[in-house]
This record gives C-alpha cells, sequence and structure tokens, in this order.
C-alpha cells in the first residue's frame, strides 16, 4: 500500500467515511499531504552530510468552501498530516526544529479547489521565561531604534533613557520573553545553557550575553565558538553591544532585546 494510500485510510478511518465522501470533488487531503512533503523538499537547508534542517510551521491557505468544509475535521486532519511529514523526513534524513504546527487558514481570494503552503522553520525554547502578550503579532522597530536611526549623528539622535533601565530589558524568542539580568545568559542547544533553544543549527553553548553590574549597565553578546555563528542588526559578528532594537540571529532563531514597558 503507498504512503497516500494509507494517509487516506487512516483519515477515512478516523472520521467513519464521512471525511472522504464530504471532499469529493474538492481540496483532497492527500493532495494537502503531497503539497506538504513538496514543500520539506524544497526548503530543505542542508546541515551536514547527512541531515537536512526542514521547516515545522505550516499555513494551509483554502476557500471559502473548502476551508468551511474542512474545519471540522481540522483536529485529525492535521494529526494525519503531520504523521505523514515525519514518515517523510524520516526517509530523507531531514531535521525538524521544534514540534510540527500546520495551520488552515482562510484566504477569500481563492478559488475552490485550490490552496496554498507557506512554511517557515521556528524552534522550540526553553528556559526561564514569561509569555509575550505581543506574541501573536510581529514586532517591529520603532523608528528610533532602527538602523538608520542608529547610525545618525549623536546630536540628531533622541536622549537616551538612562543606563539603569537596562535591566528592564528582555530578550524576546518566539513570544517569550527572557529578563536580561546581571550576569546574563547562555543560549544553546545543550542542558548546561541558560536558554535553551532546539534548533538543529545551534551549538551545544552557542553565544553568551551578559550583562554588566556595573553603573552603565551594559550588555553584549559573545561567540562562545558556535559552528553558524551569530548575526546581529544583518551583520556576522563575533562580539557585539546590545542595546534596546538589537535584532540577533543564531541557527534559524531571531531575537529581539526590547523594553516592554515602552511599548
Amino acid at each position: 500500500m503507498g504512503i497516500f494510500q494509507r494517509f487516506e485510510k487512516g483519515v477515512e478511518g478516523a472520521v467513519s467515511g464521512v471525511f472522504a465522501r464530504a471532499f469529493k470533488g474538492d481540496v483532497q487531503p492527500v493532495e494537502i499531504a503531497a503539497r506538504l512533503q513538496r514543500e520539506l523538499d524544497a526548503e530543505a537547508k542542508l546541515m551536514s552530510r547527512d541531515k537536512k534542517l526542514v521547516p515545522n510551521d505550516f499555513t494551509v491557505e483554502l476557500s471559502q468552501h473548502d476551508h468551511d468544509k474542512l474545519a471540522p475535521y481540522a483536529a485529525t486532519l492535521t494529526r494525519e498530516l503531520g504523521d505523514e511529514l515525519r514518515s517523510h523526513a524520516s526517509d530523507r534524513g531531514y531535521v525538524f526544529s521544534g514540534p510540527i504546527h500546520i495551520d488552515l487558514a482562510l484566504d477569500t481570494r481563492l478559488p475552490t479547489g485550490r490552496f496554498t503552503v507557506s512554511s517557515e522553520a521556528v524552534a522550540g525554547v526553553s528556559g526561564p521565561a514569561s509569555p509575550s502578550p505581543y506574541a501573536a503579532e510581529p514586532t517591529p522597530a520603532r523608528p528610533a531604534q532602527d538602523r538608520a536611526a542608529q547610525e545618525r549623528p549623536a546630536q540628531d539622535r533622541p536622549a537616551e533613557r538612562p543606563r539603569t533601565r537596562t535591566n528592564e530589558l528582555v530578550l524576546e524568542v518566539n513570544g517569550m520573553r527572557h529578563p536580561l539580568q546581571p550576569p546574563g545568559l547562555v543560549i544553546g542547544r545543550g542542558t548546561e545553557a541558560d536558554l535553551r533553544i532546539n534548533d538543529p543549527g545551534i551549538s551545544r553553548r552557542h553565544a553568551e550575553i551578559r550583562v554588566g553590574q556595573s553603573a552603565d549597565g551594559s550588555i553584549d553578546i559573545v561567540d562562545l565558538g558556535s559552528t553558524n555563528g551569530i548575526t546581529v542588526d544583518g551583520q556576522k559578528v563575533r562580539h557585539a553591544v546590545l542595546r534596546e532594537g538589537s535584532r540577533i540571529e543564531v541557527g534559524t532563531t531571531r531575537m529581539l532585546v526590547h523594553d516592554p514597558s515602552a511599548r
């Protein structure tokens, strides 16, 4: 029995055959499964000789008609789709950076029978943190903190807040806020890291954010000899001073330094 036959049998059995009958002539679950597998193949990024990193967060956009039909079976369908993706990844030597998440979304511009798929790699994060109230929306850089503002002559910049407010800054990662308090924290994939990120592109001890205890309250980040390095505000660096609005990339994970009380 082929992979798609097994998939159809699993889905149909889970909903007593109603699913298969309901969607005859519309978007078929097997079509979505095939498209998701192609998404893995197209987005796979080489990590080592025998491993490739692939997306784990997917959005399937459907027409109004197809979305209305699929919505009642979303839990069953996404579970079966996730199982198929794990099987496909195992066969191809693919590695996910975190748990698989599949969202069935509505796009009223699509005609019946058509759908689109978008994806990204989202790392799982663990460590002392609090949920961000801004997790469901992107966190844009405020005009006074973007790169152009930082590069303006000092006399043209807005007056900086007292440096003693530095300890109010947090590191936001995938919607979770991690307070930046002395002496700082180690970012990595290993158990010894203070902030563990399940991202195959991150080393076991990847980087350290150091928070000064002096009056100036300086914060900087240092590469701990990682394989893939760190990027701060679009520049590959071994060391960089951090400030409110600094954007950090390690592996496929993006982080933001900001002051939640200022929003």
